[in-house]
């Protein structure tokens, strides 16, 4: 068989071939590279080529192996994509020191904003904020778990305005 001939044989089958690799990637661009792989691989050993034999399985057989080989490279390398700045690691080995001061007068003007609010709201807020659950904080109070859920929402949004003001 002439090289011609070979290369208008593997070129008749490459309508063969795309799908087969689309379905093995299942990435149109990492489909075509391994069409492309595949076409020069059977190039290169057209040598080994058996003239009569089915050229389909031939192809397929090769790009099987090659997808096979590269999904194996892929999993011992084992390479793991961050995509993340790494702005974290330029002051790594620099130490922080906390602003006492600063979280002290945060802490001021949220006490200060929890004791501006209307006793409705401020009663199921504080006893939420030491730990108690919603159906606790109803019972101590004995009104309605929607009530409760309700005057703890308020209360967290009237805090939010009254802090983001100051």
């Amino acid at each position: 068989m002439s090289t011609v001939e070979f290369n208008q044989m593997l070129l008749n089958n490459t309508d063969f071939l795309k799908p087969f690799a689309f379905t093995l990637t299942r990435d149109n661009e990492t489909a075509k590279d391994l069409l492309q792989e595949t076409m020069y691989r059977a190039l290169s050993n057209r040598e080994k080529y058996n003239v009569g034999t089915n050229v389909k399985a031939w192809l397929y057989t090769i790009m099987r192996n090659i997808f096979i080989n590269n999904y194996r490279r892929k999993v011992k390398q084992n390479t793991i994509f961050d995509s993340t700045p790494n702005d974290f690691f330029i002051d790594y080995q620099q130490a922080t020191v906390s602003n006492d001061a600063e979280s002290a007068l945060k802490m001021k003007e949220i006490q200060a904003a929890v004791h501006q609010l209307p006793d409705i709201f401020k009663s199921p807020f504080m006893l939420y904020f030491e730990g108690f659950k919603y159906h606790e904080i109803a019972h101590v109070l004995n009104e309605p778990l929607g009530t409760i859920k309700s005057r703890i929402h308020f209360a967290r949004k009237l805090l939010k305005e009254q802090i983001s003001r100051n």
